[in-house]
């Protein structure tokens, strides 16, 4: 197991879920990515700021990654899921267009404040449409 993955394990298992179950919410995301054939991810405290995961497809070329699932550092914590803007679309617009938010791309970002069924499969469904896009490189 690499060490981003068993710092990724030991963040989950000191987080403490709160009434809004956005760990729920963070481990259902995580589960999900990883079930996803060829997918790799990495994990990248930045404690006191942001956790970062960061979801990448051993075909892409020109991205480091299709997907980010930011747990931000708050009271209570919540999630942001960023997606490269042209890997995506957000037929419902419910995402927050973010010029260079993500490595410097335009991105489309999705707050997630509360464990919310409808809007975790909104999401699942950008990972989906993500993924697609970087297993084709």
């Amino acid at each position: 197991m690499s060490e981003a993955i068993q710092q990724l394990e030991s963040f989950i298992e000191n987080w403490t879920e709160t009434p809004e179950q956005n760990k729920k919410a963070f481990v259902r995301l995580k589960d999900y990515m990883a079930s996803k054939p060829g997918v790799n991810l990495d994990f990248i405290p930045r404690e006191g700021l942001t956790y970062s995961l960061r979801a990448a497809h051993e075909n892409q070329k020109n991205n480091p990654l299709f997907v980010m699932v930011d747990v931000i550092e708050d009271t209570p914590r919540w999630l942001s899921v960023c997606f490269y803007n042209e890997m995506i679309a957000d037929p419902d617009e419910n995402g927050d267009f973010v010029p260079d938010g993500l490595l410097g791309e335009d991105a489309l970002c999705f707050d997630l404040e509360e464990y919310n069924e409808e809007g975790i499969r909104y999401v699942e469904a950008r990972i989906d449409e993500a993924f697609k896009s970087a297993a084709q490189g």
